[in-house]
């Protein structure tokens, strides 16, 4: 990082790290190599068992630490990293997962979108780790019906690298978010009751009706370490999904879109439970049946 500036904002990048070492010390890498003149980061470990949080705390002492002592999960770890980010003066927050990697432009980037009129909060162009040639994020829209996010240009190839133009959207990944603290003192942080999965979706929905914009920076650029295309998701993952799905439901929806989302949610989930018994999945036809009537 270059020495801070008296006129650039100050930014805190938030880096949530649970028993993943390896990769959080390659994010913070990639965090320290950042030209943005006014960048510090916080380091919150999520009560990681496996002593990671101590040995990182070592390897970086320049770097902030913050101990949670539990998991927290996403959204439980990283409001407590935002809330001291805030109280610490930052002028905005960078969520960031802690399996990415940074291009050396990618915060200035960020903070330059973010200053457009009426901005909520911007995202990045994501592409895959292990195949940087395609994209993994390239812009997001919330499918009511469903109520997910959906990722935009998901496994294309990105074939502008040098593309600029804003874009609008209706849903960003907190895979790698950037947040004006004026946003968070209005709208408050991602639902502590979420746990993991859709806090993002959640997160944005009040952004928007807030009266803010979402934005897509695409030069703004990072990999992401994901799964292969088509891998299943993790029975917690279904749960946890489909259980804060049904909230963002409650949360959010009219009685006429609740029903529009019951007709479709509920006869699916009984077809993938059946897909999953047949296939002897006992723990992903459990999943799914706890992300259907968990409150």
């Amino acid at each position: 990082m270059t020495a801070p500036s008296v006129t650039a904002p100050r930014v805190t990048a938030v880096v949530l790290n649970w028993c993943n070492e390896h990769d959080t010390i390659e994010c913070l890498d990639s965090l320290e190599r950042q030209d943005h003149p006014a960048l510090t980061i916080l380091l919150v470990d999520n009560g990681s068992p496996d002593g990671s949080g101590a040995r990182l705390q070592a390897r970086y002492p320049s770097i902030s630490f913050l101990q949670t002592g539990e998991n927290l999960g996403y959204a439980g770890g990283n409001n407590r990293g935002m809330k001291q980010a805030l109280d610490g003066g930052a002028d905005y927050v960078l969520v960031l997962n802690n399996d990415t990697v940074l291009e050396r432009s990618c915060v200035r980037e960020l903070v330059q979108a973010a200053r457009s009129e009426g901005v909520g909060a911007v995202g990045a162009k994501i592409l895959r780790y292990d195949a940087p040639e395609k994209i993994w994020f390239g812009g997001g829209r919330f499918d009511r019906l469903r109520a997910i996010g959906r990722h935009e240009r998901a496994n294309q190839l990105d074939l502008d690298p040098a593309e600029r133009q804003l874009l609008e959207a209706t849903f960003l990944t907190g895979c790698c978010l950037l947040i004006p603290a004026a946003t968070l003192r209005t709208v408050g942080y991602f639902r502590d009751d979420f746990f993991a999965y859709l806090e993002d979706v959640e997160f944005g929905l009040r952004i928007m009706k807030s009266g803010y914009r979402l934005l897509l920076a695409p030069a703004a650029r990072l990999r992401h370490r994901v799964p292969p295309p088509g891998s299943s998701p993790a029975p917690s993952q279904i749960h946890l999904r489909d259980r804060n799905r049904r909230r963002i439901v409650r949360l959010h929806y009219s009685l006429l879109d609740s029903l529009r989302f019951a007709t479709w949610f509920y006869p699916t989930r009984v077809a993938l439970m059946v897909t999953y018994g047949l296939r002897g999945d006992a723990a992903r036809v459990r999943g799914t049946l706890r992300g259907m009537v968990e409150a």
